[in-house]
């Protein structure tokens, strides 16, 4: 699909997969407290016109602190709340395992019948609570398929974000009888209409796919060079052969170096994505602490300070409707 038309100023897209507390150590009781680290975030995202799409999971969306700052976001046309699912907490809770908690596994690994229900009831949870219908999606833990796209439009859905390009889930396991995740590694990086037959290429359906921003970084006289070779693994670290537009501490200048890619590229827009809880100091693996926290801040003062330079903000669903209304 060509972006011909689109205005001419491209747009930031900020994901958010707002979830839980630290769900990498698969808590059986699963805290919301990084609801109260949200406002920091959005004050900076507002500073440069940025609009965050906040995907919410089920805990999220009973938690009533989290409610409120959603509410308050959505009256100010500051940013929207999507739709998150981790399918082993979403009721109806019908076991796929003897252990879902300890497995986390993917919607994509249950019954269709039971895939529909908990995305109809998560949607119905999420419009009750905030009056207005759900238009973005993106799976948890990344696992989709051509089934959940479609009971996505069946539910009302324009624009989903589960793709990450270059990237195979295939080695982590949900189900430890199952396949794993999806393999994205051939996937389109820029946005497309999904074909609903093969959600890898693009098709005639109306739901849009918007990869997160995931680019290879690598000089092309490297391309040949076996990425789990001894050469490969020293230019790995030198030079990463994945590259997303996520925060990890250590990769600030990988982030600016997508930014300034994407726009000699002309691509419409880029997507940079982080979970709520790691703005809380603990709230994952990747930010234990207040240092950490500082760091990250610091990293994303200078990520959307030069990113404002050339793109504008907006919401997945805003995105998906400009884009839409070109495509016709």
């Amino acid at each position: 699909m060509s972006s011909a038309g689109l205005p001419s100023k491209p747009v930031f897209l900020i994901t958010i997969d707002t979830e839980g507390d630290n769900l990498w150590a698969h808590p059986r009781t699963i805290t919301t407290e990084n609801a109260k680290y949200l406002g920091r975030f959005q004050r900076l995202c507002e500073r440069y016109g940025f609009k965050p799409t906040y995907l919410t999971d089920y805990e999220m969306a009973v938690s009533p602190e989290y409610c409120a700052f959603a509410h308050d976001v959505l009256k100010r046309h500051a940013g929207e709340v999507g739709m998150h699912l981790h399918a082993w907490n979403s009721p109806p809770i019908l076991p796929l395992t003897d252990d879902d908690y300890a497995y986390c596994t993917y919607l994509i690994e249950y019954p269709e019948a039971v895939m529909r229900e908990k995305i109809r009831v998560l949607t119905a949870l999420l419009e009750d609570e905030f009056q207005a219908p759900q238009r973005s999606h993106r799976a948890g833990r990344w696992g989709f398929n051509e089934t959940y796209a479609r009971i996505l439009l069946e539910n009302g859905y324009w624009v989903d974000c589960s793709v990450a390009p270059k990237v195979s889930y295939t080695a982590h396991k949900g189900d430890p009888k199952g396949k794993g995740g999806p393999d994205y590694t051939r996937f389109p990086e820029q946005p497309y209409y999904l074909d609903l037959s093969d959600i890898g290429r693009p098709g005639e359906s109306v739901l849009l796919e918007v990869p997160v921003t995931v680019m290879d970084l690598r000089p092309p006289w490297a391309a040949g060079i076996p990425r789990r070779s001894l050469p490969g693994r020293v230019l790995n670290r030198i030079c990463p052969a994945v590259a997303w537009l996520r925060p990890t501490r250590k990769n600030l200048k990988a982030m600016l170096t997508l930014v300034r890619r994407a726009v000699r590229e002309a691509r419409p827009c880029v997507e940079f994505m982080l979970h709520s809880s790691e703005l809380m100091p603990g709230g994952s693996p990747t930010f234990p602490g207040e240092h950490e926290i500082e760091n990250l801040y610091a990293h994303l003062e200078e990520l959307f300070a030069l990113s404002s330079q050339s793109f504008r903000g907006g919401t997945l669903a805003e995105f998906a409707e400009s884009y839409q209304a070109v495509a016709v």
